[in-house]
């Protein structure tokens, strides 16, 4: 589950026109997180910001939200053709863009080193698109979403 996701950000960093090099050099440390919260069930959500490097604005963001069901699925998928719809539809970024990749967790939960409590930038004036479920690895699921000015 934890590749897919940072497979997913990776698609959608790329195909918005963003260098890919930052997620790449701290793919370790997102892998690390990401396998330790979803553990502990701990992840609710990571979000892409993309924002104008001299502002701090929002430009575009990406959620994608987990879903623990165990229920017996026993499902294997990224649902890529999707996310590539919607990033088309979401537009490429502009050159002065650059991204922060966040972790929404429960309270409580395990410290991972190089991670802290952050805060995100507002989505005042922004309209968020769902796009269901994209991502699905034996009953443990990501919806994504993405948000744009309305």
């Amino acid at each position: 589950m934890a590749d897919n996701i940072l497979k997913s950000l990776k698609d959608i960093i790329r195909l918005s026109g963003l260098d890919p090099a930052e997620l790449a050099n701290s793919w370790e440390s997102k892998m690390r997180a990401l396998k330790t919260w979803l553990g502990t069930q701990d992840l609710e959500r990571v979000v892409l910001e993309v924002y104008n490097k001299r502002t701090g604005a929002l430009i575009v963001r990406w959620d994608i939200d987990i879903v623990y069901s165990w229920n017996g699925g026993g499902g294997f998928w990224t649902d890529t053709d999707q996310l590539k719809y919607h990033i088309r539809k979401a537009g490429v970024a502009p050159s002065d863009a650059s991204y922060d990749i966040l972790m929404k967790t429960k309270p409580g939960r395990p410290d991972v080193p190089g991670w802290s409590i952050g805060a995100y930038r507002s989505t005042d004036g922004f309209v968020r698109h769902s796009l269901g479920s994209t991502i699905e690895h034996s009953g443990l699921g990501g919806s994504a979403a993405y948000w744009r000015k309305n």
